[in-house]
């Protein structure tokens, strides 16, 4: 009886907690911008007991779509708001992974964490990893006098394109796993 008892008991407290948590609203994005941090149910292509409920784990880090139209420096300081940087890609396999967390929304293109020195061809990621890997349109990059910021899924080709940082476009965030040192 007392086992019975307790087993209710314990469904309870977890269907309560359950149907607390779906009935929250969506965390306002902290930078400030009008907009929404996308719903895990939305968003989730795969999680990991390492990542955020919501984020998706690949490699070492995990990684979340970001829906909201913002600038460039808007979406960084949202995704530094989540203790992490707008995504830097350094592999083919891991740009077609962020590919597939855009594909349910058109493929559109998209804020990633490159950006130049004005007036150079220098490139650099804001998490300060090595800017290695790339998958320039052909043309690009065409860079300027003032900032250029890196979106992806331009043209047919889905490759990446230098714009002006105050474009308004969705993002794609990325921060180390948990538990992994530096």
């Amino acid at each position: 009886m007392k086992m019975k008892l307790f087993s209710v008991s314990t469904l309870l407290c977890v269907m309560t907690a359950l149907t607390t948590a779906a009935a929250l609203p969506d965390k306002e994005v902290s930078s400030g911008a009008k907009g929404f941090i996308p719903r895990a149910k939305r968003d989730l292509i795969k999680t990991s007991g390492g990542c955020p409920h919501g984020w998706t784990e690949f490699r070492d880090r995990c990684f979340v779509y970001v829906p909201t139209s913002m600038t460039w420096p808007r979406a960084e300081r949202n995704c530094l708001s989540m203790d992490a940087n707008l995504v830097s890609v350094h592999s083919s396999s891991e740009y077609h992974m962020i590919q597939k967390m855009t594909a349910p929304h058109g493929y559109q293109t998209t804020w990633v964490g490159g950006t130049n020195a004005p007036g150079e061809h220098i490139w650099f990621w804001s998490d300060g990893r090595p800017f290695q890997y790339t998958n320039w349109c052909p043309g690009e990059p065409i860079s300027g006098s003032r900032p250029f910021c890196l979106q992806i899924n331009y043209s047919d080709g889905k490759c990446w394109d230098d714009v002006w940082c105050d474009n308004l476009r969705p993002s794609v965030c990325a921060k180390k796993r948990s538990g992994l040192l530096d």
